[in-house]
This record gives C-alpha cells, structure tokens and sequence, in this order.
C-alpha cells in the first residue's frame, strides 16, 4: 500500500491576505480557485511537488458549527494555536530574511533546536503558526 498526503487544509478569513503569504512571499503556486469574497477556497503548493496541496478555506464555514465555536476558532486562530504548518527548505537563511523584510509576523528567528533541527517560526496573515525547518 502506498498512502501519500494530497491535501491538508488551513483556516483563512482573508484570501488575498493568504495569496500575498503563500503565493507572493513564498513562491507557491496556486492550483485551484474557487469562490468569491471571504467564500473562497484556494489550493496551492510547491511547483515541484504537484500532488501535495495545502487548501487555504474559510474557517468554522461547517453548518454544524456553532456561532460560539466560530468564535473560539477565530480567537485560536489569531493566537496562534488552531493551525500548524511545517515546512522545509534548503536555504533557512535566505527564507528568513525573505519573512523578514515582509510584514510577517515574527516568532522565533533561525535557531538550531536540541532535538537536531535549525527553523524558524512565523505566523501568516491569518495567526497560523509556520515552522520552517532547514533541509540538509
């Protein structure tokens, strides 16, 4: 059996937000728009990894979802503790400093952590919390 992540999604209340993170300040490609306005569900993903998608969506937009627990999604989200990304790249450096001179907000600068890995932490337009991790 070979089982592969496709799509993972992320909780986004402002898309062109999201674009201008995702597509414009870290070079992913967007593959799929649908919606209007707040409404929209956007797939996007690294050119050179076509069948791993992240699918930035609007957030609590479940029917059965409460406006108590819209809230609390929303107050996660701009804390930080709804939603994780973890990603890699081979020039930590260079990507931090991309962050940098952006409007992204900073958590933790390029550090080498005990348990062997060197990242950084930011959050993107909606508070989720992005690590990235340097690939060797």
């Amino acid at each position: 059996m070979n089982t592969t992540i496709h799509s993972s999604f992320l909780a986004h209340p402002d898309p062109d937000a999201s674009l201008a993170f995702y597509r414009d300040l870290l070079g992913f490609e967007v593959r799929l728009d649908v919606g209007q306005g707040t409404m929209r569900w956007i797939t996007i993903g690294p050119a050179d990894q076509p069948e791993t998608n992240i699918v930035l969506a609007p957030p609590a937009v479940d029917p059965g979802c409460t406006e108590a627990e819209r809230n609390t999604i929303l107050e996660m989200m701009a804390k930080g503790t709804y939603g994780i990304l973890l990603l890699a790249t081979k020039d930590l450096d260079a990507t931090f400093a991309k962050l940098q001179a952006s409007e992204a907000e900073i958590v933790q600068e390029p550090i080498e952590q005990p348990y062997g890995v060197r990242d950084c932490a930011v959050r993107d337009p909606a508070g989720n919390m992005i690590r990235i991790h340097e690939r060797p």
